[in-house]
């Protein structure tokens, strides 16, 4: 069990929200904690500034502006920060943004600056819209940014600017949103216009979505709620270590229904040779497809259970061992169970009489999960004993429920949002909080 400490709000500004958004946010020493500044009435694309607060005297720092930003964009927004340098990285709309032709899923690439060079933005991910297509750029929008354990990865969900105006012309879905990853083994160039932009890091899509899975299959429509597996990845039955990502997957059951399972996607040191789908730059028709060697597997089957599908972002414990995520019991409430990426049957880890409502997070030792139930946050810890024994409620319970839950990486700062009202306008913006633990 946890000794907690005070709990402190360190940011206070009600002009705008400063959003944790599910990411990595504390610097690795553990004395920061980026967010972004959007608003209810613009998202992202009104979000101008990339900002951190410090842990310890409340000293807000400006990471990143944009000057003259819009209500179309470009917009900055859902910052992590490298678990090994003193560097960020975050959604950036495309610079040439208008009000004809704004801030979209498929029009956002990500962007990477160093504590070091304040304001200065180091395109991640090349995007390349123009035929011919190029390996190792993406053509259209690149989201949630999480760098892999070791800072040599950055995976992201996608969605893919060709195919959306495919759709809008045939009026069939095949903009699918789907999960991809780059990594810092050199620049891609590419043709720069206001829609192309070259990028330091070399990317490609790893899963593979279809727009009408067959039902029964494991063919999935829709790829989100992803995170790496493990600091260093898993270690698979033979003994050597896979880096991989875990993620939600839609399939179609037999009934014709979508139900979402938990899938993992192994994927190969060389990213640069094109898989069995097709080249890894996409075709007119069709998106980039994964790497050679790309490996997706589900998971769980949940699509003939009384209460089918899965939710929340899919966490993995630091060692790669277990992988939590949110499913129903069979009295139909939400709890968090966990799985091997290896396979086999999900372990049910809670047993509340009501439902966990999110925010999963490992707490870094491995030992235990935090969430958010009843209003309050709740650490579980694994294993066998019983489970009143194994619960500990770290905060009192609140109308506005705390939310993006993020461990410092010592594990003895759990930082999270809290909605504070405006008295004078009625109107609440997220605020950063942090609860000390002592473990």
């Amino acid at each position: 069990m946890f000794k907690v400490l005070e709990e402190k709000q360190l940011t206070h500004d009600l002009s705008y929200h400063h959003d944790l958004d599910n990411n990595d946010n504390f610097s690795p020493d553990g004395k920061w904690l980026v967010y972004d500044t959007r608003t209810d009435e613009g998202g992202i694309p009104e979000s101008a500034r990339i900002e951190k607060v410090s842990i310890e005297t409340g000293e807000i720092k400006t990471v990143y502006e944009i000057q003259n930003n819009g209500n179309w964009g470009p917009g900055v927004g859902a910052v992590s920060y490298s678990p090994v340098e003193d560097a960020v990285v975050f959604i950036h709309g495309l610079p040439g943004c208008t009000p004809e032709n704004p801030y979209q899923q498929w029009r956002r690439t990500g962007v990477i600056v160093r504590d070091s060079e304040p304001g200065k933005p180091i395109f991640m991910d090349a995007r390349d819209i123009t035929p011919p297509f190029r390996p190792g750029a993406l053509r259209g929008g690149t989201h949630r940014h999480e760098w892999s354990g070791d800072g040599k990865w950055i995976g992201f969900t996608y969605n893919d600017a060709i195919l959306q105006t495919l759709e809008d012309i045939t009026g069939t879905k095949r903009n699918l949103r789907t999960i991809g990853v780059s990594k810092n083994i050199g620049p891609v160039f590419v043709n720069e216009n206001a829609e192309n932009i070259s990028g330091e890091w070399f990317s490609v899509l790893v899963v593979r979505v279809v727009p009408n899975p067959i039902p029964g299959s494991d063919e999935i429509s829709h790829a989100a709620s992803d995170s790496w597996i493990g600091k260093n990845g898993y270690q698979k039955l033979d003994g050597n270590w896979q880096i991989a990502r875990a993620f939600l997957g839609t399939i179609v059951d037999n009934q014709g229904n979508e139900v979402l399972e938990v899938f993992v996607v192994d994927i190969p040191d060389d990213i640069t040779k094109p898989g069995e789908f097709g080249p890894l730059e996409g075709t007119d028709n069709d998106f980039p497809m994964p790497p050679a060697v790309t490996v997706q597997k589900r998971l769980t089957f949940t699509a003939n259970s009384p209460f089918p599908g899965c939710s929340g972002i899919v966490r993995s414990s630091p060692d790669g061992s277990q992988l939590a995520f949110i499913a129903k019991d069979k009295s139909g409430i939400n709890q968090i169970f966990t799985i091997s990426p290896l396979g086999g049957a999900p372990q049910q880890l809670t047993w509340h009489d009501s439902d966990v409502t999110g925010n999963l997070r490992w707490h870094p030792g491995g030992e235990s999960v935090t969430y958010v139930w009843k209003g309050s946050i709740v650490s579980c810890k694994v294993g066998n004993a019983d489970f009143a024994e194994r619960i500990q409620v770290l905060t009192k319970p609140s109308e506005q429920a705390p939310a993006n839950l993020v461990w410092s990486h010592h594990g003895k700062v759990l930082a999270f949002n809290r909605l504070i009202e405006d008295l004078n306008t009625g109107v609440g913006s997220r605020q950063v909080f942090v609860l000390g633990v002592d473990i």
